[in-house]
């Protein structure tokens, strides 16, 4: 009987070992950014704001598009639980048409990678008739 209450105890405290695991956890203020309607030349950066909500640093490995007319720049240091972290996107607005690209973030989160995305269109500017 000792035998089992001993095994009992050494499983219970396995158990809140193992469920107070420390993890990252990334949480966007918006996992889409809309550019809205912009003319060509216009500045193309815009943000992507996010909390690290686990317990554990946030550590983003990488950051990448899905295609070359956008510049992803991820954080360089790890983000301490509770703190906020920018992701920097800059479009290349000299491409007139619609936008529709994701962003790919590679990190120490559960979710990873995790898929954002940008959307908008680039116009001529007024008075171009190119």
């Amino acid at each position: 009987m000792k035998k089992l209450i001993a095994i009992a105890i050494f499983v219970t405290a396995g158990l809140g070992t193992a469920m107070a695991q420390e993890t990252a956890k990334i949480e966007f203020k918006s996992e889409t950014i809309d550019y809205g309607k912009i003319e060509k030349g216009s500045d193309g950066i815009r943000i992507f704001e996010f909390t690290n909500t686990g317990n554990a640093p946030l550590v983003i490995s990488d950051v990448t598009s899905s295609c070359g007319c956008t510049i992803p720049k991820k954080p360089e240091s790890p983000i301490q639980p509770g703190e906020n972290g920018e992701i920097e996107v800059k479009y290349n607005t000299e491409l007139v048409g619609p936008i529709r690209k994701t962003v790919s973030v590679y990190s120490n989160a559960g979710e990873s990678p995790k898929s954002l995305k940008i959307k908008g269109r680039i116009v001529e500017k007024e008075g171009d008739n190119k």
